[in-house]
């Protein structure tokens, strides 16, 4: 049992004001691993105070100074990635063969990406007689999911930092050991009192007095539409800045001119890696309605052959679901499935056969799919694929715009112009193009209930400053 009862404020470990605290419970086993506390209204209060007492000292400081504390902290980071890659296999259940690339290693890359970025964003410029500055908005609140607790908290961190902002972590309760850990390496990185803060609690607790605090200047949120929808509503009250990162349902749309064997298998590892738990997952693969059957088949082999196992496994390619909340939302969303009228093409309801104890879950494939079908058209966050035939371009373009989310889109074909097409129609805040991964220098985010703002890059650093336009600044007289 590993105790983590202290929240880390103004540069030291305390005691949480409330004594409560939070079982964290691995989802392989469902047996209690660790306790972290369950923050109160003062320890969100100390945490504020903290932070804002260094606010003019930091927004003031030299962009060198900062990429220095960013350097230091990368490189504790690499230091502690098998601590990072251990502490996620056991409170997420991701398979230890797979955490430390997909999901530590890019926590990494985003602080040296912030490093770059630092030299190559204009924090002022000149515009005729004046001066435009980008300054730092101020004590910032930094939200995180579940669901990648390390790249996550990263990204978020390695912006604010970088734009001079004062931060509080507030991480997710179900996936927290990463965070407490990137605590530790910021506290090893001796970065000034107040620069950096973690609250751990409960999300409808210490999360909703964060956005409602006047204090605060900006809320940096990654999560459930849902709960985005209640921060930005609670950040009306002092018009506190925002951005959300939130839900999706990502469309993979295989065009007529590819080669389907070389792309079943990509289409599988889209939508099952981390068990289906990616807001990016493409959990909509859209089809030729004349390649149908020999992808179903391919499709049908490839997840049959998914090692699901224990993710202490190093065999392993899925594990379980993070909690019996989100095995039960899975169940639902499979039932509700065939209620409607989809057809399993392999998986189903129930656990896996010798999975008994912990949140598995069949890795299920739908097919014969409506797009006006909940499957279709709400977030499920767990390794069920939808397969959805079309029969032109223009029917594909449609179905994939058809959903109140965009964040991620995916478009396989050899004719470039077509793809082209594909990627410019698609209302998503990101389109990977054949497999081609996106760079951390691009923006990440998304259209409509997707969310609002961007991350990575220069981007994300931008979410954390304000504009500052000076007239007269280069006036001679």
């Amino acid at each position: 049992m590993l105790n983590y009862t202290k929240q880390f404020i103004n540069g030291k470990w305390v005691e949480s004001h409330s004594k409560r605290t939070i079982d964290i419970v691995d989802p392989s086993t469902e047996e209690v691993i660790a306790k972290i506390a369950a923050g109160d209204e003062k320890d969100v209060n100390y945490a504020i105070d903290s932070a804002k007492k260094v606010e003019n000292e930091f927004r003031k400081s030299s962009l060198y100074y900062r990429k220095q504390i960013l350097l230091k902290i990368s490189e504790i980071y690499k230091r502690r990635m098998e601590d990072l890659k251990n502490a996620i296999s056991m409170d997420l259940g991701s398979p230890i063969s797979k955490t430390k690339a997909a999901q530590v290693e890019v926590g990494y890359k985003h602080f040296v990406t912030a490093i770059q970025m630092i030299d190559e964003l204009k924090f002022k410029e000149q515009r005729g007689n004046a001066l435009v500055i980008k300054e730092a908005v101020g004590t910032s609140v930094l939200i995180t999911p579940w669901n990648y607790p390390a790249n996550q908290p990263a990204t978020k961190i390695a912006s604010s930092l970088a734009a001079g902002c004062p931060i509080i972590l507030k991480p997710s309760e179900i996936t927290p050991l990463a965070s407490i850990i990137l605590a530790e390496i910021i506290e090893e990185a001796d970065i000034p009192n107040g620069y950096f803060n973690l609250v751990n609690g409960y999300g409808n607790e210490v999360g909703e007095l964060f956005s409602k605090s006047k204090n605060v200047k900006m809320i940096s949120f990654t999560g459930s539409t849902e709960a985005g929808a209640k921060i930005m509503k609670n950040a009306t009250s002092n018009f506190k800045k925002i951005a959300l990162e939130m839900g999706g349902k990502s469309p993979l749309i295989i065009l007529d001119d590819q080669n389907i064997e070389e792309n079943a298998e990509l289409a599988v590892m889209k939508v099952m890696s981390n068990s289906g738990q990616i807001c990016t997952a493409a959990t909509r693969t859209l089809i030729p309605e004349n390649m149908k059957e020999d992808f179903f088949r391919l499709v049908k082999e490839k997840v049959e052959n998914l090692k699901l196992q224990l993710p202490s496994n190093t065999e392993s390619e899925i594990g379980p679901v993070v909690s019996q909340k989100q095995f039960d939302k899975v169940q639902f969303y499979i039932n509700k499935s065939i209620e409607e009228g989809a057809k399993i093409l392999t998986g189903g309801t129930g656990k896996p056969k010798g999975l008994e104890k912990g949140y598995f879950i069949k890795p299920t494939v739908f097919i014969d799919v409506k797009n006006d079908m909940k499957i279709a058209q709400e977030e499920i966050f767990g390794p069920v694929m939808s397969i959805i035939t079309y029969n032109t371009i223009d029917e594909a373009i449609e179905i994939a715009n058809d959903t109140e989310y965009g964040l991620s889109s995916y478009v396989l074909g050899q004719n470039l112009d077509t793809v082209r097409k594909v990627a410019e129609s698609i209302d998503s805040g990101t389109v990977e193009t054949n497999n081609i991964s996106k760079s951390l220098t691009l923006p990440f985010g998304g259209y409509k209930s997707s969310g609002i703002g961007r991350e990575w890059g220069d981007f994300g650093i931008e979410e954390f400053l304000e504009v500052k336009a000076i007239s007269g600044y280069f006036t001679t007289h």
